[in-house]
């Protein structure tokens, strides 16, 4: 059994995970709606929201282990908000010396690379895990994790290793969306309210750029989107800016889209022959739009398309848990009692 704990921005989350059964207990608690006020993340708000809700969240946790204890902690430990960071890596560290069990620290993109991998894994533990037929046939993968803070496309390959592909130079695609809600008038977080709007919209009305689409380049970048975006909207008065919202709303989503999957497909095509499998993670793979455009993709490439389910496209500690048992050489044991996170830890 691994008991998890995610804590690196503003969601408190705690799991269990039996290699065996699976997920036997996943427990989340948000303070996102404390820093809607602000417009966006504010780490001291997030680092005493932690300090409230985890009580709480470990206290369930130990009912659902009826007196056992786990066999080790997993806890992220970059990269992510260093007070965020640092209150779950104290909490793993108190919990080790109550438990006398291990601790190791995980790296939170590991977390989403590895999410879409979980649902199958539940669905037939045995088959699915580290040396496994059902898991080493969907390798070489292709992922990419799309969310507020990253964008980055990167495989796992046949000796289950990761190599980043191609990453973006400037803003995330979550992050361009929420940007882009709130010069649209939108309140944080605003990439679910574009969506909503989008599907009124039609998404060729405006004409936004797409970063480094024709050039060809393992890049993503979505801060000219924004400025264009910024652009359109000072040449409108507000009567016309609300009859064309969800035009605009629909043509930046789509620009967005665009730019995700074309470089996903470009990249495909250079060594088509290379993945059997596509993956999609991270907070934006909620969007619908998004997702059918990823199934268009993987149907062109007659390949499977993995999805992380939902509750484990945000920050969650079940994908924590995961990525501990799955890629066991990945994490960062505990050495002399003590164990460091990295707010900047990057993927490798």
């Amino acid at each position: 059994m691994i008991f998890a704990i995610e804590s690196s921005c503003d969601e408190s989350a705690v799991a269990l995970f039996d290699p065996g059964r699976g997920i036997v207990g996943e427990w989340v608690q948000s303070s996102l709606q404390r820093h809607q006020e602000y417009g966006g993340i504010v780490p001291d708000v997030a680092s005493r929201a932690h300090l409230e809700f985890f009580p709480w969240l470990v206290k369930v946790a130990r009912e659902e282990l009826d007196g056992g204890k786990p066999a080790r902690i997993a806890v992220t430990t970059g990269p992510g908000l260093a007070g965020c960071l640092a209150l779950g890596v104290s909490l793993a560290q108190a919990l080790s010396l109550a438990w006398n069990v291990p601790t190791v620290g995980v790296n939170h993109l590991r977390g989403h690379v590895y999410s879409p991998f979980i649902a199958p894994h539940a669905a037939d533990p045995q088959h699915f895990g580290p040396g496994q037929p059902g898991f080493h046939d969907l390798l070489p993968h292709l992922g990419l994790i799309v969310s507020g803070g990253n964008t980055i496309l990167c495989e796992i390959d046949e000796q289950e290793r990761l190599h980043i592909l191609a990453q973006t130079v400037d803003d995330a695609a979550g992050e361009a969306l929420d940007k882009g809600a709130k010069l649209l008038g939108m309140p944080y977080p605003g990439g679910p309210l574009i969506e909503k709007q989008a599907r009124d919209g039609n998404p060729t009305s405006y004409d936004f750029p797409r970063g480094f689409l024709t050039s060809g380049e393992p890049k993503f970048s979505f801060s000219g989107l924004k400025t264009s975006l910024r652009y359109t909207l000072e040449a409108m008065d507000d009567p016309t800016l609300e009859h064309e919202l969800p035009h605009l709303c629909a043509s930046y989503q789509q620009a967005v889209i665009d730019s995700l999957v074309g470089k996903t497909r470009q990249i495909w095509r250079k060594r088509r022959a290379r993945w059997k499998s596509f993956g999609l993670s991270g907070g934006v793979a909620n969007n619908q739009a998004l997702r059918a455009a990823f199934a268009k993709l993987a149907g062109e490439a007659d390949l499977p398309l993995l999805i992380a389910e939902p509750r484990h496209t945000g920050d969650n500690a079940s994908m924590i848990a995961f990525a501990a048992f799955l890629d066991p050489e990945g994490v960062a044991p505990m050495h002399k009692g003590s164990l460091t996170f990295d707010p900047n830890w990057e993927l490798a």
